[in-house]
């Protein structure tokens, strides 16, 4: 029993020792926040010794730069970084140095580390945009967006709806209990689907990232409608135009004489045909509260086409 314990415990320090040397080795991130325009001192964790060499890269905008190698930094680094063995130190900071930087040390005879810092300039959010759609249908699925791009790090979005903030889940709050929406307050998305008569009001969005005070967008106003009633009308009196057209053209060309067609076949045309085309084009026409119907709108453009190729 006493041999099998004794074996545990060599067990467990060598497998305490290996994770010592690994963790050792691998990357060990640092997280440092400083305002924007402030000095920033990044430390290089990895640097043990008297190491043969130690290099910084820098990854940002999802590239990687080489940032300070052979005892030299790069442009646009070396008037306002300085280099010590075992840090940086940034005299200024800017928003476009946010990223992560990786320093990498080898430690004679072959002995390779490095280790990391995540660097975060902290800049308050400017004013967000709101992007509203002036009028919805209803039943239809409606997008609302807050954007900002100046914050960092980046801000979260709330959503107010007649001053009131929006709850991520409508069925929290009696307010919004009968809107049907969701919202993702990392990208500012606010999805209406669908979009009912209630959802009608006025909108603003906020942007907070702990960083200075939170800014507001300006208030955009988003109506619902049942139907396109102006594309609708629009729809007929087109229609309509183009019908009047081609039963003109086709009229005028009977009477001249463009088309072999024998007289008494055009004089029955004339006669008969046209003005039973007219009499049902008027018969057909909509009413303006069958403009409100789509099936309504449907039913006078197939009856009207179907006249149209009686005609030709």
């Amino acid at each position: 029993m006493a041999v099998a314990a004794m074996g545990w415990l060599w067990w467990g320090c060598f497998c305490a020792g290996l994770w010592s040397l690994i963790s050792g080795q691998s990357s060990q991130e640092t997280l440092v926040q400083v305002p924007e325009n402030s000095e920033a001192r990044l430390p290089c964790k990895a640097y043990q010794g008297s190491p043969r060499r130690v290099e910084w890269k820098f990854q940002g905008d999802g590239s990687t730069t080489l940032f300070y190698f052979d005892g030299h930094f790069t442009d646009p680094y070396k008037d306002r970084v300085q280099f010590y063995p075992n840090e940086l130190f940034f005299k200024s900071v800017t928003r476009k140095d946010t990223g992560l930087y990786i320093c990498e040390v080898l430690v004679p005879p072959e002995d390779f580390r490095h280790s990391s810092v995540r660097l975060i300039v902290q800049v308050p959010p400017s004013k967000p945009k709101a992007q509203v759609p002036s009028v919805v249908t209803i039943g239809t699925k409606a997008v609302l967006t807050c954007v900002e791009t100046d914050g960092s790090p980046p801000p979260t979005f709330t959503w107010f709806k007649d001053n009131i903030p929006m709850p991520q889940d409508p069925k929290t709050n009696s307010l919004f209990r009968n809107s049907s929406y969701t919202m993702d307050p990392k990208t500012g998305l606010l999805s209406f689907e669908p979009a009912m008569a209630y959802d009608a009001g006025d909108y603003y969005c906020q942007a907070d990232n702990k960083v200075g005070a939170p800014q507001k967008s300006d208030t955009v106003r988003m109506e619902t409608s049942e139907v396109n009633v102006g594309g609708i009308v629009a729809g007929v009196v087109v229609l309509l135009i183009v019908l009047g057209l081609v039963i003109f053209g086709v009229w005028f060309a009977y009477t001249r004489g463009f088309f072999s067609t024998p007289p008494a076949i055009r004089r029955s045309f004339t006669a008969n045909l046209l003005p039973e085309v007219m009499v049902n084009l008027n018969r057909r026409l909509p009413s303006w509260s069958d403009l409100h119907s789509h099936v309504a709108f449907h039913h006078v453009l197939k009856s009207n086409l179907s006249l149209l190729l009686r005609l030709l």
